[in-house]
């Protein structure tokens, strides 16, 4: 059963190396990051659930790199020969876990970002029933069309797009995000929208999804990309 989620962006910029100069401008949510990730300790099973090319877990052995964005970060340091270099939603989701000392026996999994809701849900009821208490930790960006500027282009339904989604992170309200239209998340580069499913599909399996606290930690956009932070809580759950 899904006892506690924890949902971040998963921009590079986060990891200050990354970022130079500009790292400020992003502590208020690296710092609500930190504070969501936190609360995941204490479960059975963690599982980082992200967008990527295909929907697939990850074995033990895989890494996490930030070397295609220009940081000589990778861990662990020694990549075994034939092990796979996560994708960034992953590899975010690794670098969060592991300035929290949550890394170890994590899972990762990614979900397709075109797979249709349905097939995101069913993967959330699959993920929920793998263990008795099971957190996960949902990465996914919001629209990226808030502005002119790259890298998308202002879309005027962007933003009420993201104020949506605000609104059910911080409602705990899985029938929203389930609802979630994948044609208009295309079209406003919404890459969270399938991981968003996945915890809809988790919360709804096994318990009452209505019993699930939440508190929306951040909700920015500061390069023109909607980034999100929220908290969610099953009563019994860890604090």
């Amino acid at each position: 059963m899904l006892v506690s989620a924890a949902v971040c962006p998963h921009p590079p910029l986060l990891v200050p190396e990354t970022a130079g100069e500009a790292a400020p401008e992003l502590d208020a949510l690296r710092a609500a990051c930190d504070r969501a990730v936190r609360r995941l300790e204490g479960n059975d099973a963690l599982v980082v659930v992200g967008g990527g090319p295909e929907t697939r877990a990850y074995r033990e052995d895989a890494y996490a790199t930030l070397r295609p964005y220009g940081l000589d970060w990778t861990i662990p340091g020694d990549v075994r020969g034939g092990a796979e270099a996560l994708p960034l939603s992953l590899t975010m989701g690794f670098w969060l876990l592991e300035r929290q000392g949550l890394g170890k026996g994590a899972r990762y999994q990614t979900v397709a970002f075109d797979d249709p809701p349905e097939r995101c849900l069913t993967l959330g009821r699959e993920l929920a029933v793998s263990a008795e208490r099971v957190a996960l930790l949902v990465m996914g960006d919001g629209s990226a069309r808030r502005s002119e500027k790259p890298p998308g282009h202002l879309d005027e339904r962007a933003a009420p797009y993201d104020e949506g989604v605000a609104s059910a992170l911080g409602r705990a309200d899985a029938c929203a995000l389930a609802g979630l239209d994948p044609g208009l998340s295309r079209d406003v580069q919404a890459a969270g929208r399938a991981a968003w499913q996945v915890l809809a599909g988790a919360a709804a399996q096994g318990g009452d999804a209505a019993a699930l606290t939440a508190e929306l930690l951040a909700d920015e956009a500061p390069y023109g990309v909607g980034y999100l932070v929220a908290s969610w809580s099953r009563a019994g759950g860890p604090a």
